[in-house]
Parts: C-alpha cells; structure tokens; sequence
C-alpha cells in the first residue's frame, strides 16, 4: 500500500503548470458616468489557480451566491499563472482580482488584502491542523508528542516563504532551524528520543506545507527518528493518513479547504495540533484599489 501511494505521489509531482495570460488591462465598457468601473476593467473575470483546489471550489461558490458576481468568470489555471498575472498588474498598478490564500508568500512580496466575504462562501479563519492515523500516538508516542508542539506564526512562514524563490525550501528551512534552536528545544522538550524510529510524513505540494513539513522533519530527525516526508495531493494525503500509509500529515486545512476529506476520512484520524492558526482563503486584490474592499463593491456583469 505505502508504495502505491507513493506512485500517486510522483504523479502528481510530475505534473507540470501551463501559464496563461489574464486581461487585467482597464479597457473595458464604460460605465453610465463615464468612467471605467474595476469590474470592467478586470473584464469581470477572476484569476484562478487549479481545479479542485478548496480555493477553487470556494470561489465557484461565490459566484453563486453574490449577485455582484453575477456573469463573471473564474479562470482555472495554476497558482504559476496567477502569481504571474499578479505580479505583472502590480508593477503596472492596474485592477486584478485573483483567488488567493494565506500564509502565503505574496503577502510578504506585495501589498495586499482580502475582499471582505458578507456571504461567508470562503469560510472563517482556517487553521493548518497536523493529523495522524488512529494507531500513530501508540506506536510512536516521543514523535507524536513533539508534533503536538510544533507550530508558527503566519508572518513568519510568510517571510521565509519569501526567502524561497531565492533558495531551496530544504535550505530555508534548515538555515531556520540552525537559527532557532531554542524553539526546536521547545518542540522537542520531554519527549523520548526516536532511536532511529521510523516516522512517515506527508505533504501537499505548496510551499508553505513544504517549508513546515522540512522544518518537522529536521525537528524530528535532531531528536533521533528515521523521517521520511512524501509530497502528494491533499485527497492522496488524507487517504494514506487515514489508511497508515503515512503516520501523520501538518497540511490539512480546516473546517473549509480540506474538509470535505476530513469528513470521508475523520474516523481514522485524530487532530494532533493547529500548527498554524488565522489560515485564510478568498479573493484578493493589491491595497492601492482602494474603493474595492468587499466582494459586493464588485458590479454584475451585463
């Protein structure tokens, strides 16, 4: 079993992104005053990241339940695409509304905010929940207590999120894990040594789970457990955590994002720690829109 999941884990790794182009230019029809509204501008149109993503589907959502957003499109792509077409309408200073979501790196690298969700299609504040199988705390109480200790502020994942388009994630994460060792003493603090005991870990593919999955793993591996960490989707991820394929997982994000998976699989599971706590998923735009600060400040398309 644990090497059938790890082929699914490669297939997904294996995927490579397409990047498209998304209009944010301010062409757009004229409103009855004579002026472009965002939502012209943008071509009532929201930059997507991948299907079946939780962002993805939370955004559909909102499609339907804001008449604001009535006629829009939601362009599904990849998270490479969106950042791309953000990154070009920041340093343009033109209108774009992405889907988005933190802790996540763009909030380090550009001024951003969320629109405010009245509707509540994106949910509330998430938290970055670490899970295990039923069977982990037993078999492996020294690894499971110290995954109940770990855990970061959002800005701090952020600004080392930051750091990595600049390095390795491995390297990010060691560097802080050298620097911060008396957090690691923290973590680690009465818990038996591993003696090389095995612990299997995985993580989705994003960055921010990649930084605290490698961080975990260094944490573990300088109290002596044998870690190995696994990247794959998060509805492999909740399976092979579920089934014990995997021993534990620090990327589940809930109640929303991920949980239609916590559900199918919640009886196998148990929550060990919030890692990270105010996780938040919906539709952001750069600060200097100013009159754009609520989904309902967007207008139907006609």
């Amino acid at each position: 079993m644990l090497k059938s999941w790890k082929k699914k884990a490669g297939l997904i790794t294996a995927l490579s992104f397409s990047l498209i182009a998304a209009g944010c230019g301010d062409d757009g029809e004229s409103s009855s005053d004579g002026e472009t509204s965002v939502s012209e501008a943008v071509d009532h149109k929201i930059v997507g990241i991948e299907p079946g993503a939780g962002a993805t589907a939370a955004t559909d959502d909102a499609l339907e339940d804001y008449d604001s957003l009535e006629g829009w499109e939601h362009e599904t792509s990849s998270t490479a695409a969106m950042l791309t077409s953000l990154g070009d309408a920041y340093e343009a200073e033109e209108p774009i509304i992405v889907v988005g979501w933190s802790p996540h790196y763009k909030f380090a690298k550009w001024d951003l905010k969320y629109l405010e969700d009245p509707e509540g299609s994106y949910g509330g504040s998430e938290q970055i929940t670490t899970l295990a199988n039923t069977g982990f705390e037993e078999e492996n109480p020294g690894a499971y207590q110290v995954l109940e200790n770990i855990g970061w502020d959002i800005s701090t994942l952020e600004e080392l999120m930051l750091k990595a388009q600049d390095a390795s994630i491995e390297e990010v994460a060691q560097t802080w894990i050298d620097e911060n060792q008396g957090k690691v003493e923290e973590w680690i603090a009465d818990a038996p040594e591993g003696e090389g005991a095995s612990v299997e870990l995985a993580m989705t593919p994003w960055d921010s789970e990649r930084l605290t999955g490698n961080m975990a793993r260094l944490a573990l591996e300088q109290h002596g457990y044998d870690v190995n960490l696994t990247q794959v989707d998060p509805a492999i991820m909740f399976e092979a955590v579920a089934e014990g394929d995997a021993d534990a997982t620090l990327s589940a994000w809930l109640p929303k994002t991920h949980g239609s998976f916590y559900e199918e699989h919640k009886d196998s599971l148990v929550k060990v720690n919030e890692a990270i706590d105010g996780a938040k998923i919906g539709l952001v735009v750069p600060t200097y829109m100013e009159d754009t600060n609520s989904i309902e400040d967007l207008e139907p398309a006609e």
